[in-house]
């Protein structure tokens, strides 16, 4: 059986569709950690908070077992489109695929995550990913 989720978006793409569906929501899987030290997405010009649900704990990399729970949650409606979001668009392929599993039929990943691929000197954040687009965010 192959896992799937509905499919991958930029985060320009995410943003609009934020923007645009009242009823679509942002869930950041990365840590406490990431969001307390890098930042968080702000979706407040659109009147929308991100949901913020560790995918895995920080610093032991331990699973979250309880992330489908908190998912359900957050989210009851299962028809809500969901947009997955990590640092750079892998924890949050797992995380769309774990809702799929469980009946969220519109879940999706965003790809090159909050901070994006490191630029020349290592740095991420700058050219890519949420932060890099220059879309809305917040420490």
């Amino acid at each position: 059986m192959t896992r799937q989720y509905k499919g991958d978006v930029t985060p320009k793409e995410a943003w609009d569709v934020l923007a645009r569906d009242k009823s679509a929501v942002l869930v950041d899987v990365r840590t406490l950690a990431e969001w307390k030290c890098v930042g968080v997405v702000d979706l407040s010009g659109l009147s929308k908070n991100s949901i913020l649900i560790e995918w895995v704990s920080f610093p032991d990399g331990v699973p979250n077992t309880a992330f489908l729970s908190e998912l359900s949650q957050a989210v009851p409606n299962k028809d809500t489109p969901i947009y997955f979001l990590c640092r750079g668009g892998i924890r949050s392929v797992g995380a769309a695929i774990a809702a799929n599993d469980v009946g969220f039929r519109h879940s999706y990943n965003i790809l090159e995550g909050f901070e994006g691929t490191p630029d020349e000197f290592g740095h991420r954040g700058r050219k890519t990913g949420w932060q890099g687009l220059s879309l809305p965010w917040k420490h």
